[in-house]
C-alpha cells in the first residue's frame, strides 16, 4: 500500500528549474573527483523529525497533518511508518535512513516487553531490506526522552538507571548489527549536568568512559563492523553537556584510551550553538583523521536553541563540502537529515520539499566545493601563507632542530617581522565565484 499515493518520484529537470517537487541540482550520477554526486553526499533521512515530528513545541500543540494520524494501535502504525520511510527514501533517491530504538517501536512495560514490541518491528524493515535499496546508514538508542533518564544515562547519579541504559544500547547495538546499519550513534543528550552543586564531575566522567569502553567491548564480541560515532552539542537540554564540541569530546576519547574506538558525527546546527561554525567542527574532526559523518541541517541565528532547519544556506554546505571531499568522503557516514519542516509547513508535500531544499543545496555545495578544488587557488594562497616554515628557520622549527636559544639569536638584530596579508576578502569572494558559476 502507497503513504505518499499522490506523489510521484523526483526527477532532476537542471538549474531552471521552478518545481519545488523536483531537484534542480542533485543529479546523482554526475561526476566530481573519481565519485558521483550520490556517492559523495550519501543522503539518509532521520526518522525522528520525519515520522515522529507533529509539530507539538513548548508553545503550540501539534499541526502536522499525516495519513497515519488515525491509527490508534501502536504496532500497526509503527509498521506504517516504516512503510512511509522506505516509500519516501525511494521517491527521493535517498540511499539511507537513520532511526532510534524508540522511534520505530513503541516502549512497553519492562524492558523485556519493549525488547519484543522492536523485535516485530525489526523484521518488518527487514522484510523491505530484502526487495529495496534503501539501507541503514546508523541506528541509536533513545537514552533521553523517557524520565529515567532525566539525570542522565551513562552518567547518571542511580546505578539502575546506568545499568538500564546499557542493556537498551545492547538490544539497539544488535538490530543495528541485524538490519545492516553502517555505523552507530551515540548522542548524549542528558549526559551533562545543570548545576555542579550536586554533580560528581569526574565519577560522571568515568562512569561514561565505562559505558563506552563495554559497548565496544560487546560490539567486538558480536561481530559489529560498523563505524562508532559520537555526536558532540554543547547544551540543550542540560546546562553543560559532556560533549561539548568535538575538540572537547577527542579530549575526553584520548584521556579514556577510546580514540581507536570513535570519531565523529559533526552535526551543523550543534557546531553554531557552541559558537563555532559548520566548517570548524568538520576541520577540527578531519584533521584528527576522526570525521565520521554528518547531521545535515542548519539553525536560526536569532534563536539560541537547536532549531533543526533543513539546510538552505549555500555558503555554508559548500565550505562543508569543501572539508567533507578533503576527507575523502564520509563513507561508511554520510549526510543525515536531522532537520524538521517548520510548524507551519504542515502537509505532507512538505516533507518531500523540505528534503529536496536539502538535498539541493548539498548538491550545488559539492559543485562550488569541488570547483574550488579543483581551480586550487585556495590551496595556493594558503601555502604561500605559510611559505616561511618551508625553509631557513621555519623548516627548523618544525623539523624540531630549534629551541629557544637559537630562535633568540636567529631573532635578535632583526627588524620587527610582518607577517604574509590574510586576503581574507578576497578569499571570501572566490566561494562566492564558486557558487555563482555551480549554478550555471
Amino acid at each position: 500500500m502507497s503513504v505518499f499515493d499522490k506523489i510521484e518520484k523526483i526527477q532532476y529537470k537542471g538549474p531552471d528549474n521552478k518545481d519545488p517537487m523536483a531537484f534542480s541540482f542533485y543529479n546523482p550520477e554526475e561526476e566530481f573527483m573519481g565519485k558521483t554526486m550520490k556517492e559523495y553526499l550519501r543522503f539518509a533521512v532521520a526518522f525522528w523529525h520525519t515520522f515522529q515530528g507533529d509539530g507539538l513545541d513548548m508553545f503550540g500543540k501539534p499541526t502536522m497533518r499525516r495519513s497515519w494520524d488515525s491509527i490508534k494501535d501502536p504496532i500497526a502504525l509503527a509498521k506504517l511508518k516504516v512503510d512511509a520511510v522506505f516509500e519516501l527514501c525511494e521517491k527521493l533517491s535517498i540511499d539511507f535512513f537513520c532511526f532510534h530504538d524508540r522511534d520505530i517501536a513503541p516502549e512497553g512495560e519492562t524492558l523485556r516487553e519493549t525488547n519484543k514490541n522492536l523485535d516485530e518491528i525489526v523484521r518488518h524493515i527487514s522484510d523491505h531490506l530484502r526487495t529495496s535499496n534503501v539501507g541503514i546508514l546508523w541506528g541509536t538508542a533513545n537514552l533521553f526522552s523517557s524520565p529515567r533518564f532525566m539525570h542522565g544515562a551513562a552518567t547518571s547519579c542511580d546505578a539502575d538507571v546506568f545499568a538500564y541504559a546499557a542493556a537498551q544500547v545492547k538490544k539497539a547495538i544488535e538490530v543495528t548489527k541485524e538490519l545492516g546499519g553502517k555505523n552507530y550513534v551515540f548522542w548524549g543528550g542528558r549526559e551533562g549536568y545543570e548545576t555542579l552543586l550536586n554533580t560528581d564531575m569526574r565519577l560522571e566522567l568515568e562512569n561514561l568512559a565505562r559505558f563506552f569502553h563495554m559497548a565496544a567491548d560487546y560490539a567486538k564480541e558480536i561481530g559489529f563492523s560498523g563505524q562508532f560515532l559520537i555526536e558532540p552539542k554543547p547544551m540543550e537540554p542540560t546546562k553543560h553537556q559532556y560533549d561539548f564540541d568535538v575538540a572537547n569530546a577527542l579530549a575526553f576519547l584520548r584521556k579514556f584510551g577510546l580514540e581507536e574506538n570513535f570519531k565523529f558525527n559533526v552535526e551543523a546546527n550543534h557546531a553554531t550553538l557552541a559558537g563555532h561554525t559548520f566548517q570548524h567542527e568538520l576541520r577540527f574532526a578531519r584533521i584528527n583523521d576522526l570525521l565520521g559523518s554528518v547531521d545535515a541541517n542548519q539553525g536560526d541565528p536569532l534563536l539560541g536553541w537547536d532549531t533543526d532547519q533543513f539546510p538552505t544556506d549555500l555558503y555554508s554546505t559548500t565550505l562543508g563540502m569543501y572539508e567533507i571531499i578533503k576527507n575523502g568522503g564520509l563513507n561508511p557516514g554520510g549526510l543525515n537529515f536531522d532537520a524538521k519542516v517548520r510548524r507551519g509547513s504542515y502537509d505532507e508535500r512538505d516533507l518531500f520539499i523540505g528534503h529536496i531544499a536539502g538535498m539541493d543545496t548539498f548538491a550545488l555545495g559539492l559543485k562550488a566545493a569541488a570547483k574550488l578544488i579543483d581551480e586550487g587557488t585556495l590551496e595556493s594562497l594558503l601555502k604561500d601563507r605559510y611559505s616561511s616554515y618551508q625553509s631557513g628557520v621555519g623548516k627548523e622549527i618544525t623539523e624540531g632542530i630549534a629551541d629557544f636559544r637559537s630562535l633568540e639569536e636567529y631573532i635578535i638584530d632583526k627588524k620587527n617581522p610582518l607577517p604574509e596579508p590574510s586576503n581574507q576578502e578576497y578569499l571570501e569572494r572566490l566561494v562566492n565565484w564558486a557558487i555563482i558559476s555551480a549554478e550555471k
